[in-house]
């Protein structure tokens, strides 16, 4: 089995940080989202790696590499235009060839085990695999309805839903879905829909298999949400501590401190992650906030946020939440009135704060 990592799009719905960076690339817990994806395959023995890339293929391919770091060989795949899911795996074909494949979306996170996933494929030997969720807006996502647990219809975004179950970004293939890609028609949005791709399989009367998610599933394509999966993943957090820390200062909870990292006369209140190369001093960080490396915090509050590498924040006049900050980022404060705020600011942005 082979595995077709999507990492093409544009991440419109997270501008203005993606007018800089790849959605994929963005940090949850302080790791890139695709990376969570690029584990959980890797860990159910697949080392056949294509990764389909767009106008960010370059960043992306210099954050993740050739794959030995994981044990896998990665081969990147350029997509001409983002024109729909079944696109990118006719695009993806050469490299796929007659291989079964596990395809996942390279902003997607589950909590969910990928390796029963493929024994289950390869024990049944479907014609494809989806995974689905129920969650309260149908109407954004491909949506499937079953009779029995059988797939009987998928839909791509319905106007009139006629279920909850929408499709997670994982998907397991054999080779009989490049046949109805090779016919398949645009849909009226103008994209090859893979939810159209699968319906033609189970129009053939071929075996589509459905498994319900176990645990939680995020698109990450919003800032609610790249937030949202951010407390998620560190809600399972491993503390550890390789930095340095004052006697004035107090760690509460499960909190990770990288090396070289250095905490003076503050409260870090987890969970909670601090990167390599740190400064937090006459701070609080609170739950669910994801410091990236080389970032300095002073004189500030924050909580359930994310701050990316290279960050200089210092003397916030409030306490800053559901923050999504870049790279690169300088905020300060400025004589005036405190005030709340929420922050989504693009790399090497400046913000003076009245």
């Amino acid at each position: 089995m082979k595995a077709l990592i999507l990492a093409g799009g544009t991440g419109s719905r997270l501008r203005p940080i993606t007018y800089s960076m790849a959605k994929q690339l963005v940090p949850v817990a302080n790791k890139p989202v695709i990376e969570y994806g690029i584990e959980a395959i890797a860990h159910a023995g697949v080392t056949d790696f294509g990764i389909i890339v767009g106008d960010t293929g370059p960043a992306v391919e210099k954050a993740v590499g050739d794959g030995s770091r994981w044990g896998i060989k990665i081969t990147y795949i350029p997509q001409s235009a983002p024109l729909g899911l079944a696109h990118a795996v006719a695009t993806a074909k050469p490299f796929l060839g007659d291989d079964d494949f596990v395809m996942y979306l390279g902003d997607n996170l589950i909590k969910s085990s990928v390796a029963t996933l493929v024994k289950e494929f390869e024990t049944h030997r479907p014609a494809a695999t989806i995974l689905l969720t129920p969650v309260p807006n149908p109407s954004d996502f491909g949506v499937a309805e079953l009779e029995n647990d059988r797939v009987v219809r998928l839909q791509e975004k319905p106007k009139d839903p006629k279920s909850n179950l929408a499709l997670v970004g994982v998907y397991l293939f054999d080779k009989q879905i490049h046949d109805v890609i090779a016919v398949l028609k645009p849909s009226a949005r103008g994209e090859y829909e893979i939810t159209d791709a699968i319906q033609a399989l189970v129009d053939n009367h071929l075996n589509v298999r459905s498994h319900i998610v176990e645990g939680w599933w995020k698109d990450t394509g919003t800032v609610d949400a790249m937030l949202e999966a951010n407390r998620l993943i560190l809600e399972d957090l491993e503390p550890s501590n390789d930095g340095a820390q004052d006697e004035h200062s107090r760690i509460e909870g499960r909190v990770r401190v990288g090396r070289g990292s250095i905490i003076e006369n503050s409260v870090i209140r987890g969970p909670a992650v601090i990167g390599e190369g740190c400064l937090i001093k006459d701070s609080y960080i609170g739950p669910f906030t994801a410091i990236a490396d080389h970032s300095r915090l002073v004189s500030t509050e924050i909580e359930n946020s994310i701050v990316m590498n290279d960050c200089e924040i210092q003397d916030a006049p409030s306490r800053l939440a559901s923050c999504l900050i870049g790279r690169g980022v300088t905020i300060r404060h400025q004589k005036g009135m405190p005030r709340t705020m929420q922050l989504v600011l693009g790399d090497s942005s400046s913000a003076a704060l009245p």
